[in-house]
């Protein structure tokens, strides 16, 4: 399922963009000591103690750790910026349907060593996908994306519309 984030922009991009967006990289380790301690209970006499093989089993090493975004805001465009180091352009994809922008990237590497003694073989895979929901004002048809040393930038200009400066209401005395 991909994770989905509702667009609160910034104007400063040393701020965090999604301060409501809660990120549990622990939560698979907590439920296993869970686990653990759950073996030492009362009846635990009863069950065979389950090592750290399990553990080993599900944590997510096959799923690429979703890209954290950053996202800024200039008078003219929206920017959204994620660090993807050791990825190419080729496995990135930026997609825009339903009123959001979709950013999915596929991480492949593969590893082979040959040798009078041993051989050795490691595959790497993992995916992600970031959807983010564009904020009013934004002209579609102009939606730009680059690629370089490992960072993805997306620039969403603003419309005409939306460029415009804040008109300030005075606010007067109740009478």
């Amino acid at each position: 399922m991909p994770n989905e984030t509702k667009l609160p922009v910034t104007k400063k991009t040393s701020e965090a963009a999604f301060a409501g967006e809660v990120w549990c990289p622990f939560e698979t380790l907590r439920q296993e000591v869970d686990r653990l301690f759950e073996d030492f209970s009362e009846d635990s006499w009863r069950r065979p103690i389950r090592s750290l093989a399990a553990f080993d089993r599900a944590w997510p090493r096959k799923v690429a750790a979703t890209p954290a975004v950053d996202v800024a805001e200039s008078d003219m465009a929206y920017e959204i910026t994620a660090e993807m180091p050791g990825m190419d352009e080729k496995n990135i994809e930026v997609s825009l349907a339903n009123s959001g922008i979709t950013i999915k990237g596929e991480k492949k590497e593969e590893k082979e060593e040959k040798s009078k003694d041993y051989y050795l073989s490691e595959r790497r895979y993992g995916s992600f996908e970031r959807c983010l929901y564009l904020p009013d004002g934004v002209d579609t048809d102009k939606i730009e994306a680059t690629f370089k040393n490992g960072v993805l930038k997306v620039t969403l200009p603003k419309t005409a519309e939306a460029q415009k400066p804040a008109k300030k209401i005075e606010v007067k005395a109740a009478a």
